[in-house]
């Protein structure tokens, strides 16, 4: 599909998104939810740069502000008040991201002596770790769009809570990042940790710092000790996987490793390779699934596409390597694991076309999900605003 194509397409499903969640008009309620903002925000900013035209940024900044303040804040129906942090409400203005971020779940929070259910609890609100680290990126993302520096300081200090909320010494001394902790960070919902979440973390606090360092003169808290935290928890770990979400996740951070180590702010290929080399294993675990001949009421969109987006990533990984030929020692072992990856670029290409199709996107598979699918679908087809630091 032509680009402008895909822009024209990506216009219609971001202006729909911006009715039907609240943002653009008064008419609906504001219905915010983490995960699919953060990608929105990237989004906004790539029609934006596409574009020229400042609506979409404008757009960008309202959701950041209606995220800030809706899920910075307890919820309606919680006898609580005010900034989930504790801060008063001027100073919650001021650093909004200081008590960490809701889910925003339609359910509230499952209360500490509470019995546990696993089916409901995908429906309770708290904070999950692997989301907060998308709007650490999304933030980031408007820093580097805007040269508004408050973003990034505010992507910093959402770091820091989310590290000193979810990261607990275990008692035999290694660390663990809980996977869901309660609104307010003081008790855990779901104490095991998420395959990819230390991963999520270093790459993460990476970039945000490196951000703050070239942009802002690092004149705002540092991340250091949170880096070595995360390096530590990632030292080992095997991260293959079959999930196509969670291998869209590991080639987009691939993509992040190699613009850090252009800037010259990640020296450290072996991560790379193992990102790379559990890509390829996962994808070919998933190509022996008979996915692509389910009906779109077997599939989950929003999961699909999270691979569609990696791929492209995988693309944008082999340009700029080409443009810098000398940035690693052994570059051969790097060019071969891309030259096999870019094997599955039919793969997104696959995904794409089924989920364009207007029939499929009838299936209650779609509708049940549409904000998160629409969202991650309009980034497949323009993923520089989400993949481009």
């Amino acid at each position: 599909m032509e680009p402008q194509t895909n822009i024209s397409i990506v216009k219609g499903i971001m202006a729909e998104f911006s009715d039907a969640t609240g943002l653009a008009t008064a008419e609906n309620p504001p219905r915010r939810y983490l995960w699919t903002d953060a990608f929105a925000v990237c989004n906004f900013l790539e029609l934006y740069d596409r574009t020229g035209d400042e609506s979409w940024r404008n757009l960008a900044f309202h959701l950041a502000d209606q995220v800030l303040y809706i899920l910075g804040r307890h919820r309606e129906d919680d006898p609580r008040a005010g900034w989930i942090s504790g801060l008063s409400e001027e100073e919650g203005k001021r650093h909004p991201t200081a008590g960490g971020l809701r889910i925003g779940k339609q359910q509230n929070e499952r209360k500490p002596d509470d019995p546990y259910d696993n089916q409901l609890e995908w429906d309770r609100d708290g904070q999950y770790y692997h989301y907060l680290t998308k709007w650490m990126h999304a933030l980031n993302r408007v820093s580097r769009s805007t040269g508004d520096a408050s973003f990034n300081l505010w992507a910093i200090e959402l770091a820091k809570a989310a590290h000193a909320g979810f990261v607990r010494a275990l008692d035999f001394g290694s660390k663990r990042v809980y996977w869901k902790m309660s609104i307010d960070l003081s008790y855990p919902l779901v104490s095991s940790m998420g395959h990819h979440d230390p991963l999520d973390g270093l790459i993460t606090y990476t970039q945000i710092q490196a951000t703050a360092v070239a942009l802002f003169n690092a004149s705002r808290p540092e991340l250091d000790s949170e880096i070595a935290d995360m390096a530590s928890l990632c030292q080992g770990k095997n991260w293959a996987t079959d999930d196509p979400l969670g291998l869209g996740g590991l080639l987009c951070h691939a993509f992040t490793i190699v613009q850090l180590m252009d800037q010259g702010r990640f020296n450290e290929d072996v991560l790379l390779k193992d990102l790379l080399a559990s890509s390829l294993a996962g994808l070919d675990a998933f190509m022996l699934s008979p996915f692509l001949e389910f009906p779109a009421g077997r599939r989950l969109a929003f999961r699909e596409l999270g691979l569609s987006i990696g791929l492209h990533a995988v693309e944008r990984i082999e340009g700029l390597i080409g443009e810098e030929p000398n940035m690693f020692d052994n570059k051969h072992s790097i060019y071969s694991q891309i030259r096999h990856l870019r094997r599955f670029a039919c793969l997104g290409e696959a995904i794409e076309k089924f989920w364009l199709d207007p029939q499929n996107r009838t299936a209650a598979s779609w509708t049940e999900h549409q904000d998160i699918n629409s969202v991650m679908l309009a980034t497949s087809l323009a993923p520089d605003g989400y993949l481009k630091l």
